[in-house]
């Protein structure tokens, strides 16, 4: 039998040594959050871990113990007849589930009574969650940050995605996020991660990044709708130099018209939406932006979200929180394009040191 511990702490640099790494937790908390790369395989299923939950507080501990430990034997089995029959010998897994504890521990010494080399996560879930908050702010204080600052609707995404594709460092928050970070931001049928998710993705991207090249991120504020980002990541934006995009105003209605197409195509959602603003601005403008909305008139109303709503509260907030802001260097493409942006990226990428 070869059954083997590890703190979280020490996995987190040595991921690439196991084969496998297995959740046992039920699959709700699987979709909370969970390990990179991990696979699940859970003990006791989301409406076993109920009944067994019920019937530890209802019934006995001992009775609860005895119907989880049949429940789990199953379930074991099914995954290792489902997965591992044809698995040569020499396969190294890891395993955990919320506090390194029975479900996991079960799986791990059936495993290695097989002749696995398996090993137990110490603490489980909840110990790698705890490490990884710890490890973020290490990881933000070893980068070089550049901020990539602009209105709303001046191509930020854009170039930060053209400054992806041709080789640069980027922190891409608002994918991570699921969210177009603005009250409008919410990108319909498609939900956001959890908080520990979101934390998550921040550390593994972070892990990607060279120290030694900068990494390019956009003016976010401290949420990106509803997952905040992490205190260090935030300062370390404050503190970095900046650059500010700025379009046309055309322009950046146009860019606004096409990456909120699905509103243009859903002018009712739209106006559910606007209904937001109402407390800020006011009913009888809301109103108003509503009623053009819905006879078709939509770009003077982006055009108005923009001057009466999202540009006063960006500058003011970027005056008051990011240090180098007033100093920023401006950078103009051409227009919105995808061409103009990748020209701006190639431009950014030669010159940055």
């Amino acid at each position: 039998m070869s059954l083997l511990t590890l703190s979280a702490s020490e996995l987190l640099g040595r991921f690439a040594e196991f084969d496998s790494i297995i959740d046992a937790r039920s699959e709700a908390e699987f979709a909370l959050d969970h390990l990179p790369g991990a696979v699940n395989w859970p003990t006791l299923n989301n409406e076993e871990r109920r009944v067994i939950g019920t019937m530890y507080v209802q019934v006995s501990p001992f009775a609860a113990r005895k119907r989880g430990a049949a429940m789990a034997a199953r379930n074991i089995a099914a995954h290792i007849e489902r997965e591992l029959i044809d698995t040569p010998k020499d396969w190294k897994p890891l395993a955990y589930c919320w506090r390194g504890g029975q479900r996991s521990g079960a799986l791990s010494l059936v495993l290695a009574q097989i002749g696995f080399r398996v090993t137990l996560l110490e603490g489980g879930y909840k110990a790698f969650r705890a490490a990884v908050v710890q490890d973020i702010p290490l990881w933000v204080s070893r980068l070089q940050w550049r901020v990539i600052c602009g209105t709303t609707g001046s191509g930020k995404t854009r170039l930060l995605q053209a400054m992806a594709a041709q080789g640069a460092q980027v922190m891409d928050l608002e994918a991570l996020a699921n969210h177009r970070s603005s009250v409008l931001g919410a990108i319909p049928g498609l939900a956001q991660p959890t908080q520990k998710r979101f934390d998550n993705l921040i550390w593994q991207a972070l892990r990607q990044f060279d120290p030694a090249r900068p990494v390019f991120i956009e003016s976010e504020s401290k949420k990106v709708g509803n997952v905040a980002l992490p205190a260090s990541l935030v300062e370390a934006m404050h503190a970095a130099p900046c650059l500010n995009l700025v379009l046309p105003d055309s322009e950046r209605v146009a860019l606004l018209l096409e990456d909120y197409d699905f509103f243009v195509r859903d002018v009712e959602s739209f106006c559910e939406r606007l209904q937001v603003l109402s407390t800020f601005l006011g009913k009888v403008l809301v109103d108003g932006w509503q009623a053009s909305v819905r006879s078709g008139d939509i770009a003077p109303v982006v055009q108005d979200l923009l001057t009466r709503h999202y540009d006063p509260g960006y500058l003011q907030s970027m005056r008051r929180n990011f240090r180098h802001f007033e100093n920023a260097r401006i950078i103009e493409p051409t227009d919105h394009s995808p061409r103009a942006m990748t020209a701006l990226a190639q431009q950014l990428i030669g010159q940055t040191p």
